[in-house]
């Protein structure tokens, strides 16, 4: 009777831990897109508080995509020197730490802050997907659900709430800090649900002859050039559809709107149709489904751009949503957390690279052209490839 009693009341604490631990990544996850968003809300107010030029601003939105890519690369060697939970404990200090830090001083401080800032997000962005597949093995679909919505709601939250407290409080330091409350809050509650979290493995053992490379594996590859592909398409949405719209008749405010819609819509899907793609034997249809949702969209704007905004809006909206396949995809193709983290740290740092091409193309060839056709036909040849790619990625094999 003892020994039941005993082996009950272990078998609570790690139900608890575990349910800990999962608040801890949708906390985490939560943290991952403020701090580039927030910046964006309140770009015009800090320039001209800094004194800033065009190109100093450029410099601070490139920041991100460019930490996303490096940091993201070394983010699997970190956590193979000091451990998974450590690792993403750092991830989020840096975080926290780069918050605090770019609001102290000027021009440099502000770039060196998001600088450090963004790396951590950049290794929380490769290392929260091998906590899911380590930690929650029985319910990766549900926890990648969870993860992605959490990312996507952060996105949404720093670029709504932020211009609120910054008149709140007097201003845009105020405005960005107010962040880095949230992410010591993530960091605090990461590290004691990683505590009671029992046997929360690091990346796994290196093999005798060295760490295991995917540089020449195919589907590692494959995943690869799906992640970059969708995140390309993302960024060029993100960063020039509300000029599309305004230039056909879209009031900004209209515009505004719409953008944070298509955000928005992602959030329904990465929670009802994750988990429901990830209990599937592959993922293929489902990413050519929403494909075909995000290519009628395009098609609507480079069309008739004034006709229905609304409703193209809602076909790329629930086309972009298959980031959240992308992730999942990730922890699907890999047999444990160290291919995870192999192929998180691959998918994500030479698919932020790719991503980050994409608005640059799509500005130059409306430069040059003169018009919005031939930029969109380079985007309806993102989302094609983006789908095929996403039918092979989606095939039940292993990296």
């Amino acid at each position: 009777m003892a020994d039941t009693f005993v082996k009950q009341r272990a078998s609570v604490r790690v139900l608890a831990g575990g349910g800990l631990l999962g608040v801890a990544v949708v906390l985490a996850a939560l943290n991952l897109r403020p701090a580039v968003t927030s910046t964006g809300s309140v770009l015009g107010e800090v320039r001209t508080s800094l004194g800033a030029s065009a190109t100093w601003a450029g410099a601070l939105t490139t920041v991100p995509g460019l930490c996303f890519a490096v940091a993201g690369s070394i983010a699997p060697w970190v956590a193979k020197r000091i451990g998974l939970p450590a690792a993403v404990s750092v991830a989020l200090a840096l975080l926290t730490g780069g918050l605090v830090i770019r609001v102290l001083d000027g021009k440099l401080v502000v770039l060196g802050g998001t600088l450090v800032a963004t790396a951590g997000i950049a290794l929380a962005n490769v290392l929260i997907p091998v906590v899911v597949k380590d930690a929650f093995p029985a319910r990766v679909g549900l926890m990648s659900g969870l993860y992605t919505g959490a990312l996507q709601t952060g996105g949404a939250l720093g670029s709504a709430v932020t211009p609120g407290v910054d008149n709140a409080f007097g201003g845009w330091r105020p405005g960005l800090a107010s962040w880095a409350v949230l992410a010591g809050v993530a960091l605090v509650l990461w590290m004691i649900g990683a505590r009671t979290k029992p046997g929360l493995p690091d990346t796994g053992p290196v093999p005798e002859g060295g760490p295991r490379s995917l540089l020449r594996n195919g589907l590692a590859w494959t995943v690869t050039l799906f992640f970059g592909l969708q995140a390309c398409l993302a960024y060029i949405v993100m960063g020039w559809l509300p000029a599309v719209l305004m230039d056909s008749g879209v009031s900004r405010g209209d515009a505004g709107l719409l953008l944070g819609l298509i955000s928005l819509l992602g959030l329904p899907v990465s929670l009802f149709l994750v988990p429901l793609a990830a209990r599937s034997r592959s993922q293929s249809w489902w990413v050519v489904a929403l494909g075909v949702f995000g290519l009628a969209g395009i098609t609507g704007v480079m069309i008739a751009p004034g006709a229905a905004p609304l409703l193209w809006s809602i076909g790329i909206g629930i086309g972009m949503s298959v980031f959240s396949l992308a992730i999942t995809t990730i922890t699907l193709r890999s047999r444990d957390g160290a291919d995870t983290a192999r192929l998180s740290g691959m998918a994500q740092g030479f698919g932020y690279l790719l991503a980050a091409l994409g608005p640059f193309l799509f500005g130059l060839l409306h430069d040059v052209t003169g018009s919005w056709t031939v930029p969109f036909v380079l985007l309806l040849l993102t989302s094609a490839g983006q789908m095929i790619l996403g039918w092979f990625a989606g095939r039940p094999r292993f990296v």
